[in-house]
């Protein structure tokens, strides 16, 4: 039985005292016992996540991995008024003593793990059997709360262990795609990031889609081989370009062993009087910068703090033929399940469709969890080493290798054991070391893996840089730079919202 807000009444003077407002962050293991309540709700088992306290509401966010099916339970303290307006009805009433009484929803179906907003007066796991639960919070409490109690496990975790199935794990997104030209050859790109906010306000309004500011991408920090260049024009022959002229030029493509979608961002203006063409090449760029043509306006000094670098992920490319057709290009790797699911897997390919005549590209954007626990999502776009770029289905760009000791790259945590779930390796999502609005945020990730040394006694979801640490300091588990095939592993993965 599922009761919504709706379902009863809450008396609003009720809670006028409760202005103290603290915030709740923390993860628990947690064994059931009998429920002692007078529910009429038959015998059940109870695992109290936040404890009723007279005067206290808890408002926030939970994720739970169980050893079974548990329903949750939200409860909603009642006041003598509101129980002479529910009186009759069908209201599910929790109460120990009968004399405080609470509202109970029973929030299903059961399942071994998920994600649930609460806002009420208590919040608890519910079952008919035992059941053991490691449980995460992350919200608000108005008034005295009760002290969170870590409890010991009882019952046996099943061998395969409790599997984390967040809601909308996986969604889709679908970005803006604009034509561009590689030696005379037409190639497609979306645009996700940006380290200057003025460009990244521009682009968002011509494409109609947010581009991300990504301070960390900082043109002194990124090595020389992990940064191409793109000539956008400002004036010259009318066209589909970001400014309404030809199609922008690009200096390398993923068929090129050299490519890379960090770019340095080079305007090009034709002088007055000039007869305008269509520049096709880099080589056509700078022939007609050296005639005095054209100006640039935009330094070669790649400590300029003006530079502008932009993360231009390039969907379809000039294939090795002398096709010149983009229905003939070279593309990024289409899944084979495009079937949006909470149970979709991690790899297999980051793209679910490249829809050339409305110019858009729809990606899949999986959910995790930034630096203090909120929730983010992200796409991925290319990565190294080979093997790993294979896997996820992206494109293998080796130039990445050379960003695993800079400040352009943030880490980023991904689990090798514990709770199983949809994270890239098969259990629980990923934990994010900067996020959009921080001033190290940049696409780029560096990837450390992290092992619970004992998974099988108590292993838990973490959501948080800050639990890491502290298991890690206090040995109960390992979190060190990966390397499989003894290269280290890098991500292009911006954060973005897939909800525009």
């Amino acid at each position: 039985m599922v009761f919504s807000d709706a379902d009863f009444v809450l008396n609003a003077d009720q809670y006028a005292d409760a202005n103290t407002l603290k915030k709740i962050h923390f993860t628990q293991t947690l064994s059931s016992s009998a429920d002692p309540s007078m529910s009429g709700i038959g015998q059940r088992h109870i695992g109290f996540v936040l404890s009723p306290n007279e005067g206290t509401i808890y408002d926030g966010s939970m994720t739970f991995a169980a050893s079974g099916p548990v329903d949750v339970l939200i409860l909603h303290a009642l006041g003598a008024d509101d129980l002479k307006k529910t009186a009759g009805t069908d209201l599910l009433v929790w109460t120990v003593d009968g004399q405080t009484q609470y509202a109970a929803s029973v929030i299903g179906p059961a399942s071994d793990a998920g994600t649930i907003e609460f806002t009420g007066a208590a919040v608890a796991l519910y079952a008919d059997e035992e059941f053991t639960a490691t449980v995460s919070v992350d919200g608000w409490v108005r008034g005295q709360p009760t002290p969170v109690l870590m409890q010991t496990i009882e019952v046996e975790i099943p061998p395969d262990g409790p599997y984390l199935q967040l809601a909308r794990s996986s969604v889709p997104v679908v970005i803006p795609m604009h034509e561009g030209i590689h030696n005379g050859k037409p190639l497609l790109y979306v645009i996700t990031d940006t380290n200057n906010a003025d460009y990244a306000s521009t682009i968002s309004k011509v494409q109609g889609w947010n581009v991300t500011v990504a301070s960390g991408l900082d043109s002194s920090a990124i090595p020389k081989d992990a940064l191409k260049e793109v000539y956008i024009f400002r004036n010259g022959v009318k066209g589909d370009g970001l400014y309404g002229y030809q199609a922008e030029v690009f200096s390398s493509t993923p068929a090129d062993p050299r490519y890379s979608a960090l770019t340095r961002v080079v305007e090009v203006s034709w002088r007055p009087g000039q007869n305008w063409i269509t520049l096709d090449s880099v080589e056509d760029v700078t022939r007609a910068e050296e005639a005095g043509r054209i100006v640039f306006a935009t330094s070669d000094d790649k400590d300029n703090d003006d530079i502008v670098i932009a993360n231009m992920h390039q969907i379809t490319w000039p294939s090795s033929s002398s096709s010149s057709t983009i229905d003939n290009n070279d593309k990024a790797s289409i899944r084979d399940d495009a079937e949006f699911t909470d149970a979709m897997e991690y790899g297999g390919g980051q793209i679910t469709e490249i829809d050339t005549d409305n110019m858009t590209a729809t990606f899949v954007a999986h959910r995790g969890w930034g630096p203090d626990g909120q929730t983010i999502y992200h796409i991925v776009t290319g990565a190294t080493p080979e093997r790993t770029a294979g896997v996820l289905g992206v494109e293998f760009v080796p130039a990445y290798a050379s960003m695993v000791d800079t400040s352009a790259a943030e880490d980023l945590y991904i689990f090798e054991n514990g709770v199983r779930g949809t994270g890239s390796m098969g259990f629980q999502p990923a934990i994010f070391a900067s996020m959009p609005g921080d001033d190290t945020y940049t696409p780029m990730w560096r990837v450390h893996t992290v092992e619970w040394n004992t998974p099988d006694e108590g292993a838990g979801v973490l959501e948080n840089i800050s639990d890491i640490e502290a298991l890690r300091d206090a040995d109960v588990l390992t979190a060190g730079i990966a390397r499989p095939t003894n290269s280290y592993y890098i991500l292009n993965a911006p954060i973005i919202d897939p909800f525009q």
